[in-house]
């Protein structure tokens, strides 16, 4: 059977798979065979970085895919930041971006719009966060 997908971990690295949490204790390379939802741990935002509207998304975003079995109740939370960063957003391209975004989610492909949603971080600091209040209050 052929890799669907391989990546190598470093000791002490953690990775996120359908909800556990795995540590390696030396240098491994994994292959994984069949579906699987996962993310690395250098692809975790932790709560203290998600400091601005698109981050906060991503930090969201990326807790349905950590945490499947909370992901109906996280939705919830993920359409209500999305709705207000896209009333808030001018910015036409990062507009659209951010709506391929939420498709992306709504098709349970958290992992592909987790990598849109990180190319807006940038545009995000510069044009968006000042109104980071108002998605706050929302």
């Amino acid at each position: 059977m052929k890799a669907k997908m391989r990546f190598s971990l470093k000791a002490g690295e953690r990775i996120f798979i359908n909800g556990a949490v795995l540590t390696v204790s030396q240098k491994v390379t994994l292959s994984l065979l069949n579906e699987a939802r996962f993310l690395l741990e250098s692809h975790v935002l932790q709560v203290a970085e998600a400091t601005t509207p698109m981050r906060q998304l991503y930090f969201v975003a990326q807790s349905i895919l950590i945490n499947p079995q909370d992901a109906e109740k996280v939705m919830g939370a993920f359409r209500t930041l999305y709705d207000s960063i896209l009333l808030m957003t001018t910015n036409e391209p990062a507009k659209e971006t951010l709506r391929r975004a939420g498709d992306l989610v709504e098709a349970d492909r958290i992992f592909e719009a987790l990598k849109l949603i990180k190319t807006l971080f940038e545009p995000d600091e510069r044009s968006v966060a000042p109104a980071a209040a108002a998605v706050q209050a929302a």
